[in-house]
């Protein structure tokens, strides 16, 4: 009994310094962490957003350390900021979450990043913004997007089109992967509907140029400056 309680002591303190340091690492980096997602904000189509970590003392010890930590989130000027979960809507929690993303792409280990129609919502250039933002994510780790937008498409590297046909024995889905004229054609689709123009296929055309170009030239800048 008196090695168990040595023991519980030992524990108790290793884990009182752990749990003290944790807590001045996660005060220190909250406002900078705040600073970055709202400035990250402002570019997803959430002007004057605001997001927030509040650390929050707790009185219990628990296994992630002796603070709450809270994300509080104004999705525009004005509003006060509050829980995450209680205010944004399906589309700002995608934005949220890759603004979130690109400020802690140096940090995350997650091999694959998901988003299912992060650009909700938004257009023109906030869309590309997002197209940029998934394309940069992209060069690090798997990004798997999920979008009706041709700004967002034209900035994959690689572009899968998912179609559904009814058929006599139901409804299948098929993936294929697109590429060349077909990728062409499909952006020109997004662009404006079934039927696409010699005018629709041109800009189709132009804006996966465009897109290219403007990633071979960032990559590069990034390889000098490395």
């Amino acid at each position: 009994l008196t090695q168990l309680e040595a023991a519980e002591s030992a524990s108790a303190k290793a884990y009182q310094v752990a749990a003290r340091a944790l807590s001045a690492a996660r005060a220190k980096a909250a406002p900078g962490l705040s600073e970055a997602i709202t400035r990250a904000m402002q570019g997803l189509g959430m002007e004057g957003g605001k997001f927030e970590v509040v650390v929050q003392k707790i009185k219990e010890p628990s296994p992630h350390g002796m603070d709450n930590v809270a994300f509080l989130v104004a999705g525009h000027a004005g509003l006060t900021p509050k829980p995450i979960g209680q205010v944004a809507s399906g589309g700002e929690l995608s934005r949220i979450a890759l603004a979130i993303a690109v400020t802690a792409s140096q940090l995350g280990t997650a091999a694959t990043l998901i988003f299912d129609e992060v650009d909700s919502g938004v257009g023109g250039a906030v869309a590309e913004t997002v197209g940029r933002l998934l394309e940069q994510l992209g060069r690090d780790r798997q990004v798997l997007a999920v979008t009706h937008l041709p700004q967002v498409a034209a900035c994959a590297n690689h572009h899968l089109k998912v179609a559904k046909k009814r058929g006599p024995q139901g409804t299948t889905s098929s993936v294929l992967a697109i590429q060349g004229e077909s990728r062409v054609g499909e952006v020109a689709r997004m662009l404006s509907g079934e039927r696409a123009t010699d005018k629709t296929l041109a800009h189709a055309q132009e804006m996966l140029l465009t897109t290219a170009t403007a990633s071979r030239k960032e990559s590069e800048w990034h390889s000098k400056s490395s």
